[in-house]
């Protein structure tokens, strides 16, 4: 982690040299994105904790109604790029980009203030990395917070055994 924490972020630098967050044309929208497949294990080492992880959920939920759209980019097509909301200022959006291989997430970069390090992830990398390469290919994935309304009954609706000797 020290070695890491005196490192620049090398695809910050990318970005930033070739103008990536202002270029339109070098960018296609995919379906199937191509992101390699990681065990929980994985995410644990690359975020450097569970507090990112955790959040993610809630993130990719309120995302997944097409307020985001992942975008590889058309010479490389191990770059991916993301636009997402932030999730405290509602007119505030985030560009992201991840570096991946076949294998493993190489390198990220986003825009928020947290985004640049190069030692664990901000929460919007962490979120879009999470589904991708982990949640996308479980079977049962709950995103977001549960909906515990449904295990309420409606007292309208509710009757008493009126021949009950308690109170």
């Amino acid at each position: 982690m020290l070695l890491l924490a005196e490192r620049a972020n090398t695809l910050q630098e990318y970005v930033q040299e070739r103008g990536l967050e202002r270029k339109l044309k070098v960018w296609k929208s995919v379906e199937d994105v191509p992101f390699p497949r990681l065990s929980e294990e994985n995410l644990h080492d690359l975020t450097l904790g569970v507090y990112q992880l955790k959040l993610a959920s809630s993130y990719i939920q309120e995302h997944l109604t097409g307020a985001y759209d992942i975008h590889v980019h058309v010479d490389d097509t191990s770059l991916l790029t993301v636009r997402l909301q932030s999730r405290h200022t509602s007119s505030r959006r985030y560009l992201i980009w991840i570096r991946s291989s076949d294998t493993a997430v190489e390198a990220w970069y986003c825009q928020c203030r947290a985004g640049a390090r190069v030692v664990g992830m901000c929460a919007h990398v962490s979120a879009i990395v999470w589904y991708l390469a982990f949640a996308r290919h479980q079977e049962s994935t709950r995103y977001g917070v549960r909906d515990w309304g449904s295990h309420l009954e409606d007292a309208a609706t509710f009757q008493i055994d009126s021949s009950s000797d308690s109170d």
